[in-house]
């Protein structure tokens, strides 16, 4: 109801009925597709039913919510002493009652059309308003704290003072939420809550609400170091953390991926680990003997390498985001050709464009004094575009293997390494990558 009362197409589709329990809702629905249990906080509370019926599949292809009534049980004098149990006996608003935010706790009851909203969540939608439900909302289950920040995000809303003490009062029990729930995502997707918060169009806020509640520090200990650390350097007037929230949200603003919006998460967390005091009295972050071993981009890649291993997102989508972080200090250089090529080679086409979507979010972030490096970027990655059909890749010669065995190379090792010295040269000099030139420089090269 949410979303169709704010005029988004809602990709979910949830169904409440009363007067039978999980067992006869399985009958029931069995003759018509394939259900599996659906379960929240660790408890069966329905079914996740998918149609046999290929028309009513592609309207959900996640699946249908149907669900018997849920009622609140206590079980002793403390604000943590109850469990949420089905009730088939129980009405709609017992159910919505155990909801976890107004704005969800709303109803359409599919006999009359009529809608069902015992708290006012629409009024609360209207005026932008997080409100949760009941005072035991987040103990009830600690990843409605996430999905909170991801309505912050995705809708622009404003917890009031109630929510927000609930929040700060419970902060520490996300840390119990099960990874994918989190990160990954329950169909291993990547789409877990956090991902969903930082694909919304408010990122920064919700990440801020999550640091100042205490909540960001146990979703991601990898933040508390950075949290307050003035980073004493020329580049930098923000605090880590501020800068962190700042690249993010350009990142979104400019409709990156998720890769990129993880990688702008994480890419300065390192520094405070790292940071050495120069002669200039300066901080600064980089590996230097004597002073720091590793640089904060390592670091920085570490802390996410092992974030995101913890929160289960995707092995493909874990590396992808590890490498934008390591390889972020991104140096156009002169901005010329050849430097162009050289990044593709290093790098390959996707990563190359991912570093350079990160470099500009990273410069946005930094404040308003840098259009110059904005625009040098800009004018970059007009000549990448330019080169980015160039030969860069091994399978990009006008040769191969078999070409050097015809003129007496051996297999092994040695070709391989002809190769590559051959594609540096063309890196360096396109003109080169024909097949009588490469073939006669592979000669020289015996």
């Amino acid at each position: 109801m949410r979303d169709e009362l704010l005029g988004h197409e809602s990709k979910d589709a949830d169904f409440l009925v009363p007067a039978v329990d999980i067992e006869g809702l399985r009958r029931a629905l069995q003759p018509h597709g394939r259900t599996e249990e659906l379960i929240v906080a660790g408890r069966p509370v329905g079914v996740r039913f998918y149609p046999r019926d290929a028309e009513v599949r592609k309207l959900a292809r996640a699946g249908i919510e149907v669900a018997p009534p849920r009622r609140e049980v206590s079980t002793g004098p403390g604000r943590h002493d109850f469990e949420i149990v089905v009730d088939p006996s129980a009405s709609v608003e017992d159910d919505l009652d155990r909801r976890d935010f107004t704005i969800n706790a709303i109803a359409r009851r599919l006999s009359d059309g009529a809608i069902v909203d015992p708290h006012n969540g629409r009024q609360d939608l209207e005026r932008r308003i997080l409100r949760t439900v009941t005072p035991n909302s987040f103990a009830e289950d600690p990843l409605r704290l996430v999905r909170g920040l991801r309505f912050v995000s995705q809708l622009d809303l404003d917890p009031d003072e109630q929510t927000l003490d609930q929040m700060r009062a419970e902060a520490d029990s996300v840390s119990h939420v099960s990874g994918e729930r989190i990160g990954g995502g329950l169909a291993a997707d990547g789409m877990g809550e956090l991902s969903k918060l930082l694909m919304g169009k408010h990122p920064a806020k919700a990440l801020r609400l999550a640091r100042d509640t205490g909540v960001l520090v146990h979703l991601l200990p990898e933040f508390e170091q950075s949290i307050g650390f003035e980073q004493e350097s020329r580049y930098h007037d923000m605090t880590v953390d501020e800068h962190t929230f700042e690249v993010v949200q350009a990142a979104a603003d400019a409709g990156a991926p998720l890769r990129v919006r993880l990688a702008a998460l994480f890419h300065d967390l390192g520094k405070p680990h790292v940071a050495w005091r120069g002669t200039d009295n300066r901080l600064h972050y980089y590996a230097k003997p004597g002073y720091a071993t590793h640089s904060h981009e390592q670091v920085s890649a570490q802390l996410a390498d092992a974030a995101l291993e913890r929160l289960r997102y995707p092995t493909e989508l874990r590396q992808r985001v590890v490498r934008i972080v390591r390889a972020h200090m991104l140096d156009p250089g002169r901005g010329d050709e050849l430097r162009a090529r050289r990044l593709l080679h290093r790098y390959g086409v996707g990563l190359t464009f991912d570093l350079l979507d990160h470099k500009r979010a990273d410069l946005l972030g930094k404040g308003p004094a840098n259009e110059k490096d904005l625009e040098r970027l800009r004018v970059f990655r007009q000549v990448v575009e330019s080169q980015k059909t160039s030969a860069h890749r091994l399978r990009d010669l006008a040769i191969g293997g078999d070409d050097l065995i015809g003129i007496g190379y051996k297999p092994g090792p040695e070709i391989g390494r002809t190769l590559r010295a051959l594609l540096d040269e063309v890196v360096k000099t396109p003109e080169l990558n024909t097949r009588e030139q490469l073939l006669a420089r592979a000669e020289e090269l015996k």
